[in-house]
Formats: C-alpha cells, structure tokens, sequence
C-alpha cells in the first residue's frame, strides 16, 4: 500500500517557551489535520524586550498522511 503524505507550514508563539511552543503547534494543527505523523522545527525565533526574553515562536514544517 502507497501513502502520500502533505506537509504544511504552521509559526506558533509561547509566552513560556520553545517546548510549550511545538506541543501548543501540533496540538492546533491536529484539530485542523487528520492524521498528523509528525513535526519538524525549522525556525526558532525570540523576542527580547529591556534585555529579557518576552516570547518564544518556531516555525513547523508539520506532516500528515493523506486519506486514500
């Protein structure tokens, strides 16, 4: 059997950090995607207010098997 898998870019942002960040991303995505097999982080960004980090935000390249 053939599967063909889609991939899709989702940006998510944390006030917590990179981890709360990727759980947060693919958590929405598989409310929105069937079958989502996995997740691969391509960017990591922070934004920096008065020299303290203010919010975490990945990029994610998320992956799901379409249905045949």
């Amino acid at each position: 059997m053939t599967s063909v898998a889609r991939v899709t870019t989702i940006t998510v942002r944390s006030e917590t950090g990179f981890d709360d960040a990727v759980a947060a991303g693919v958590a929405r995505a598989s409310e929105t995607l069937r079958n989502v097999t996995g997740a691969w982080v391509k960017e990591q960004k922070v934004d920096v207010t008065d020299g303290a980090v203010t919010s975490w935000s990945v990029t994610l390249e998320v992956t799901f098997v379409l249905d045949d």
